[in-house]
């Protein structure tokens, strides 16, 4: 069906925008700290706290009083802004960021793709696959090449993360450099073998259960978009709830496993879209599933939760 797969086209077009982004980062000077040099880069220039020569020679008052506004506004005040940024996501856009933007979860969704071409499920401890299109698994041919891809992922991009996260710490350039003439520093060494180590044991045994769980980015939107009246998220159209065919595609497509339907909302969604695009796909223009702001859906009453959940809806 013609637009069907827009929303979910879009979505992996800002996640490898976004991942391009935070790995190139460093490389322009946007952002990193120098370890070598003791600077801060931002956006191209050296961050400093603008005091002038002498001034912490200057014992008054007025002295004093200068050396604490710039503290507040150079040292205190950025880090305010920087991690109020995913408290005011939370508010407004619920986890949007988790399912639209972030690097990490965009290249856990990735491990479950290839998890899933090679050994039919998404979860290399699941028991059962999401879906039960077993074409996906038409030969062992296709199987083995999917696999070698797996291995591939697992070679290249653990230590390639490890490259671009310790350019926040340490010139790009140099790093480079030591790659190019093989003979790497003891920072350098630490940094890609540390994210290395973190990038392949959270890609094989982890993934969404960190996102769940343990990322404080994540939990801070989760937690305010919670309380928030007005946060973004995925609406189920409850008045026509009969028009669903119970085909579960919005659930089997849920990498964060939330059941879609459920009158209750669900904490751990994302807001990534992925059951507005398989609802279209199945209903077409009765997709019943959308965008929208606050809870400005009837709930569902406890007969009708029963249905979505245990029934195949009367089709009207």
């Amino acid at each position: 069906m013609r637009g069907t797969k827009s929303l979910h086209i879009a979505r992996r077009l800002i996640q490898i925008g976004f991942l391009l982004f935070i790995f190139l980062m460093p490389v322009f000077d946007i952002l990193r700290y120098d370890t070598a040099t003791k600077e801060l880069y931002l956006f191209g220039e050296v961050w400093s706290l603008g005091l002038k020569d002498g001034i912490l020679l200057d014992q008054s008052m007025g002295g004093a009083t200068h050396v604490a506004v710039q503290f507040f506004l150079k040292a205190i005040l950025p880090w305010i802004i920087l991690l109020s940024i995913f408290p005011v996501l939370g508010l407004l856009l619920g986890r949007f960021f988790c399912g639209w933007m972030c690097p990490e979860g965009a290249l856990f969704e990735l491990a479950d793709f290839l998890t899933f071409k090679t050994l039919g499920r998404r979860d290399i401890f699941g028991k059962h696959p999401p879906t039960p299109d077993t074409t996906l698994l038409s030969s062992k041919w296709n199987m083995l090449f999917y696999g070698l891809l797996s291995a591939m992922f697992l070679l290249i991009v653990p230590p390639l993360t490890g490259i671009a996260l310790t350019g926040y710490f340490i010139a790009p350039k140099t790093i480079w450099q030591q790659i190019t003439t093989g003979d790497l520093t003891f920072g350098v060494k630490a940094g890609i073998i540390g994210v290395s180590t973190y990038m392949f044991v959270t890609s094989i045994l982890v993934r969404h259960t960190f996102c769940k769980y343990v990322c404080a980015a994540g939990l801070m939107q989760m937690l305010f978009g919670w309380i928030s009246p007005v946060s973004l998220g995925i609406k189920f159209d409850r008045e026509n709830f009969s028009k669903c065919t119970d085909c579960k595609g919005c659930e089997k497509v849920c990498f964060m496993n939330v059941k879609p339907r459920l009158p209750k909302k669900d904490i751990n969604c994302v807001n990534c879209g992925e059951c507005i695009t398989a609802c279209k796909k199945e209903l077409g223009d009765d997709c019943l599933f959308s965008y929208g702001f606050g809870d400005n859906v009837a709930q569902n009453t406890a007969s009708d939760k029963k249905q979505i959940l245990f029934e195949k809806p009367i089709v009207q």
